[in-house]
């Protein structure tokens, strides 16, 4: 009985066997990007959502302005003995939160809202650190991919800046009659974090599929869905502003029915402030009306998003998309709670833990839109 030819035998009879396919240029320059430079990214990542967390406890627990000046180095080491708290506690009598608000504070009363203060800056600093540490290291032993310099410099970049606008902050409050800081440098500060934090998340996910991936994957690229997600993010980030500009000015403890407000659609007097612009920073109601409406409109356009994600053709993309309007009507629902309750500190910092979380579901969902996975023969269209 004659054997089967192989599909690998040559006309002339001898057998080969299949050769590798050599590497190409991206698939070499692929390789270059270290496991160790995404856990790196990673711990950034770690780093920095835990720092928004801290310093949204920092606001809700009014202890932003315990500490009056700005030292990189020297500010790094808390107060050792009795001498030098009550040093800083002096300090800290002469701006106006502790006149038209906290007279007669008690040092230890200080040192609680000093040390959260304290412990955010100091995560600042350990941010900076880490970032320093990694990128030179990888610069010094030309670990970094190429094309992955400038994107990591913009990481450092921006956290400098990050806290140069901290202090701006700041500063808002340590004169006048200011009894916090000014609620648009609040809402600044945030953005930027926010923005830190989802270049970390762009660029963990480029590292994790590399180069070659990234390149078929965009061929296959669902423009329109992309598209969507992209202003869905930006419709996000704004919300996330908003909600900064309500935290800045205490106004989520203002008006606690819902949906109403004071018993009505709109706040009783909203432009009261003058000059006009002012009420959208510094009107309670106001701040608390525009927030909530365009949550309304945010959830809208997320489902509208999401109905047109669930018709992707890639079933990652799909439970991506679904995922986003989970934690999109989980946060609606925490967001209702937090006003009905006053906005207690517990409530708050779930809510802006959602915030952080439903920001990186979305930047999850548009990178598969724009790069999407390929399902396997086994995953199917699952």
């Amino acid at each position: 009985m004659a054997q089967k030819r192989s599909i690998f035998e040559d006309v002339t009879g001898e057998t080969t066997t299949p050769q590798a396919p050599t590497p190409g240029l991206i698939d070499r320059a692929a390789k270059t990007a270290p496991r160790a430079m995404r856990l790196w990214l990673v711990l950034l990542f770690a780093l920095v959502a835990v720092m928004i967390l801290v310093g949204g406890l920092t606001r809700l627990t009014d202890s932003g302005l315990s500490i009056t000046e700005w030292n990189v180095i020297k500010g790094a080491v808390p107060p050792m003995n009795e001498a030098a708290w009550l040093v800083e506690f002096e300090k800290y009598k002469t701006i106006p939160e502790y006149e038209l608000q906290n007279k007669g504070m008690a040092l230890s009363e200080f040192k609680q809202i000093y040390w959260w203060e304290w412990g955010h800056r100091q995560l600042g600093r350990v941010i900076g650190l880490v970032w320093a540490l990694g990128f030179f290291a990888f610069l010094i032993a030309r670990r970094i991919p190429t094309g992955w310099t400038g994107k990591l410099l913009l990481l450092g970049v921006l956290g400098g800046v990050q806290g140069a606008i901290g202090w701006w902050m700041v500063s808002s409050g340590l004169t006048g009659t200011m009894l916090d800081v000014a609620s648009y440098r609040l809402a600044l500060h945030l953005g930027i974090a926010f923005l830190i934090l989802g270049f970390l998340t762009w660029f963990i996910m480029e590292l994790t599929r590399g180069s070659r991936d990234l390149l078929q994957a965009r061929r296959m690229r669902e423009r329109k869905l992309f598209s969507m997600s992209t202003g869905l993010l930006h419709v996000t980030g704004i919300q996330i502003l908003l909600g900064a500009l309500v935290a800045g000015i205490d106004a989520g403890r203002t008006y606690s029915d819902w949906p109403l407000m004071a018993g009505g659609f709109f706040p009783p007097d909203p432009f009261s402030i003058t000059p006009i612009w002012r009420n959208f920073f510094e009107d309670a109601g106001l701040v608390q009306f525009i927030h909530r409406i365009w949550a309304y409109l945010l959830l809208a356009f997320g489902i509208v998003v999401w109905a047109r994600g669930r018709r992707s053709a890639h079933g990652r993309t799909r439970r991506a998309f679904h995922a986003v309007l989970a934690m999109l009507l989980a946060q609606a629902v925490i967001g209702i709670a937090t006003v009905m309750m006053a906005a207690p500190w517990h409530i708050a910092i779930i809510h802006q833990g959602g915030a952080i979380l439903l920001w990186v579901l979305i930047l999850r969902a548009r990178f598969l839109a724009g790069y999407p996975m390929a399902a396997s023969v086994r995953e199917g269209t699952k």
